[in-house]
């Protein structure tokens, strides 16, 4: 019996050695077949059944232990598990067999922190984990503390659920673009967005963060700025997205949040932007924009402002409750689509006092308040490859919001013939007067009404509607005489056909001037022509060798010219009429007056025409320069103009005008004109109005302009800095990851570029009256970058007559390494307003939280 139990043992002893021998010498090959040997690592491979795994696990770390009971391993130091696309690395690693469960955690510090976190990678992907628990056969995971990179940012949420390589489910996840805290240059993100959940969807071509309510952080502090939901599409193409408003306060309407909308793609050619701004006092704002592009053919969009202005309360006598609107289009057809034919559009249809009552503050922002008219206008131009003609046409709507007519062009036609010679010479070389000629010559068909906005395509409208047809015939020729002189000879034919007709009387009763247009087709013929004699002529004044001033060019262009065009209001031609004014003089009118192809001359041109341009140049010493002179400009420009009529009964000599322009320093640039009245101008007591009279030779100044602009800048003296620079601070250093001089005492020493245009204006006009009027003003405008990350805008305009301050706004800017803060306010004026706007850099959350719209502007664009 005890034989029999003895040999029983023993058999048992040697199965198990045996098994065990043959697990060690398996475990050793696959090892050597599987992982790179390390001398110093213990190595160690476990095979599972097929049926429960589909590959081998390989294991790695400084310390391997194995409990066989328990069928457990756990990996210590440099630990390292490897299971198809997966590959953990981590401080400690332990495998359960039977669960077919990974647990890793990172490296621990002495207080038990997490120092070095473990980390997976997983598809060319690399996550990062306090710790984790990754399932082998169903591939799911739990994470705490995870950090996954995705596009241009990094997400750290305190627990994921990965769900499959697909999905991922994360509590209290923040997101970051970052770029210092994702290089680990920094352990805090400059700002981070915080979602209680999230969920990340990864696919082959894009990936998405879907969160519920997100809020910003910057530099740790919660920010007003809370969305509902967010959508991050982690892609280059364009993908929705809620577009960030910028929030201030404005004085008549009260405190407001600018721009709040929502971006949608729509198909590879076509977005959507639908924006929103809202006002506590009730002002509201809706601005949608659609967004077209085809790559080489054309690009446009159409957008529209709609909303109404609140101000006061309701109630008082200062309440105000106004709609406003605004419909613009913009098309530009691209170059190189169609060079024979192309067309373009800019359209803006917006209610007489849009500019004066909309809560979009852009507008004020870019001082389009201002605006006194809006253009609008399509266009067609058609061009052929053999014939030498170019056929145009376009329609234009003008609104004149002082007024409130609008200008109505619809359709005008016009056919232009490409510029000839009359007499082309066979060589190829032209000589003389006659080979010179050269003829311009076209068609013009028109349609223009001037209407009220209310009449606009009404049968009242179309009733006003006038009809020309104009053709313009140019013929001019030049030749040289006894080689400095220019001789030119030109001459103008106008022919016009129209619908409309003036008929003008004076109404006693009312004592006003009645126009009266009336349905008839008439036209005229006029003629004219002018001949002037060029030349050019220089002098020279030269100083001596030693002196700083080298000398002094002066070039003169004089020229003298002769005109004559006929009287068209004799009788004969029937072009003008006459009527009794107020106090019972004939006076004459054209029945063209009025219309849209213009009206003849009326009175006999013998005018001998004067003008004389000079340039003024002084050549000075320089060091600076490689040639040792420098040229400097005294006059670039000084022009004088007048004419004598010799047909003229009174006042034969025209107005003397004189114009200059010059650049001083070669920065400042000044801008001149004066106009002096030859004829005496006499005024009775108690009136403010004169009278002309023929007495010659009294000179008064009739009108005098002056526009002065200095700009400034930093590169003026950047030169002479940088030298100072590398002489004096020769010690480096670095705050927030950007590199600086310090000088002796520490302080950091960096570039602070500036810019500041100094403008001022002047102007008097006084025509016939006592003491005329006068307008002058002094502006500002620049910015200095006070360190590399502020930057300050600003302009200032002063009227010096009223003694007010007009148009003036500031911005501040901050650049906070991964968004942008900026501040803009106008502190005067109608539009007391400020706002303020924080605005991500990274263009992958410029579709999900926009900061700038993407758009087709963009060159990822897909086309």
């Amino acid at each position: 019996m005890a034989k029999t139990s003895f040999k029983n043992i023993l058999h048992i002893l040697i199965i198990l050695i045996f098994n065990s021998f043959l697990a060690h010498y398996n475990a050793q090959n696959l090892s050597e077949n599987k992982i790179v040997n390390d001398t110093i690592r213990k190595s160690d491979t476990v095979v599972l059944k097929k049926e429960q795994l589909e590959s081998v696990v390989e294991t790695k770390a400084d310390n391997i232990r194995n409990d066989i009971q328990k069928r457990m391993t756990y990996l210590n130091k440099k630990a390292q598990v490897k299971y198809q696309d997966m590959q953990i690395d981590a401080d400690y690693i332990s495998i359960d067999w039977d669960k077919s469960l990974i647990f890793a955690r990172g490296e621990l510090d002495s207080l038990g922190k997490i120092k070095n976190p473990a980390m997976a990678t997983q598809a060319g992907k690399t996550y990062e984990y306090d710790e984790f628990t990754y399932n082998i056969k169903t591939r799911q995971a739990i994470a705490f503390n995870a950090r996954t990179e995705e596009s241009e940012g990094v997400i750290v949420a305190e627990k994921t659920k990965k769900y499959n390589d697909s999905v991922f489910f994360m509590r209290r996840g923040k997101y970051t673009t970052d770029e210092y805290f994702i290089k680990k240059k920094d352990t805090i993100a400059d700002y981070y967005l915080l979602a209680p959940n999230i969920k990340l969807i990864k696919g082959k071509e894009k990936s998405q963060v879907i969160t519920g309510p997100i809020q910003m952080y910057i530099e740790q502090v919660p920010t007003p700025l809370i969305m509902p939901f967010a959508i991050l599409p982690f892609s280059d193409k364009r993908s929705a997205g809620i577009l960030i408003p910028s929030f201030g306060e404005r004085e008549d309407v009260g405190f407001f949040l600018n721009g709040l909308g929502y971006y949608q793609p729509i198909g590879e050619h076509f977005d959507l932007k639908i924006l929103a701004d809202l006002y506590t006092k009730g002002s509201w704002n809706l601005r949608p924009e659609l967004n077209y592009k085809k790559n080489y053919r054309y690009t446009g969009n159409f957008s529209a402002d709609i909303g109404t202005t609140v101000r006061g309360i309701k109630g008082l006598s200062d309440y105000t409750k106004s709609s406003t609107y605004r419909i613009a289009w913009r098309h530009q057809q691209d170059a190189k689509a169609n060079p024979f034919l192309t067309f373009s559009a800019s359209v803006d249809l917006v209610s007489n006092k849009f500019y004066n009552n909309t809560v979009n503050n852009n507008y004020a922002f870019n001082q389009n308040n201002l605006n006194a008219q809006q253009n609008s206008s399509i266009s067609i131009v058609k061009r052929f490859l053999t014939l030498p003609i170019t056929i145009t046409g376009t329609s234009s709507y003008s609104q004149n919001f002082s007024t409130g007519l609008a200008d109505l062009k619809l359709p005008v036609l016009n056919v232009a013939i490409n510029q000839f010679y009359l007499f082309k010479p066979k060589t190829g070389v032209r000589q003389g007067l006659l080979e010179n000629i050269t003829v311009n010559t076209g068609l013009n068909f028109n349609n223009y009404v001037q209407t009220n906005e209310g009449e606009l395509f009404t049968s009242t409208m179309w009733d006003k509607m006038q009809t020309g047809l104009k053709n313009n015939i140019a013929l001019g020729t030049n030749t040289t005489i006894a080689k400095y002189f220019t001789f030119s000879l030109s001459a103008n034919i106008d022919n016009a056909l129209t619908t409309k007709t003036l008929t003008r009387t004076y109404n006693p009763l009312t004592n006003t001037v009645d126009d009266v247009l009336n349905k008839k087709i008439a036209g005229y013929s006029s003629f004219s022509t002018s001949a002037s004699l060029q030349t050019v002529l220089y002098g020279m004044l030269n100083f001596k060798k030693t002196s700083g001033i080298q000398a002094i060019r002066h070039m003169m262009t004089p020229q003298i010219g002769f005109s004559y065009s006929p009287d068209f209001s004799a009788s004969n031609f029937g072009y003008y009429k006459n009527y009794y004014n107020d106090r019972g003089e004939m006076t004459s009118y054209s029945i063209f007056d009025r219309g849209i192809v213009g009206s003849p001359n009326s009175a006999l041109v013998q005018a001998m025409t004067f003008s004389i341009n000079n340039n003024l140049e002084m050549k000075v010493k320089s060091k600076k320069d490689s040639t040792g002179i420098k040229k400097i400009k005294i006059f670039e420009s000084l022009n004088f103009n007048t004419s004598y009529n010799f047909a003229a009964p009174i006042y034969k000599w025209s107005m003397f005008t004189f114009s200059g322009q010059t650049n001083i320093f070669d920065k400042l640039n000044l801008n001149t004109g004066l106009t002096l009245e030859p004829y005496q101008i006499v005024f009775t007591p108690g009136e403010n109005t004169g009278i002309r009279t023929d007495n010659f030779g009294h000179f008064s100044v009739q009108g005098f302009n002056a526009q002065l602009s200095y700009p400034l800048s930093s590169t003026i003296f950047e030169k002479k800095d940088k030298e100072e620079a590398s002489k004096k601070y020769n010690k480096k250093g670095e705050i927030r990851n950007e590199n600086y001089y310090f000088d002796e005492d520490n302080y950091s020493r960096f570039e602070q570029p500036w810019t500041l245009n100094v403008n001022a204006q002047y102007s008097y006009t006084r025509s016939l009256t006592r003491f005329g009027n006068k307008m002058a003003s002094v502006g500002l405008d620049g910015s200095i970058k006070l360190t590399p990350f502020w930057n300050i805008t600003g302009n200032l305009y002063y009227d010096v007559i009223t003694k007010e301050i007009a148009n003036t706004q500031i911005g501040f800017s901050r650049d906070q390494r991964s968004f942008t803060i900026n501040f803009n306010w106008i502190p005067y004026g109608q539009y007391k307003v400020y706002d303020f706007f924080i605005g991500i850099k990274a263009n992958i959350l410029r579709d999900a939280l926009k900061y700038k719209d993407r758009s087709f502007t963009q060159p990822n664009a897909p086309f």
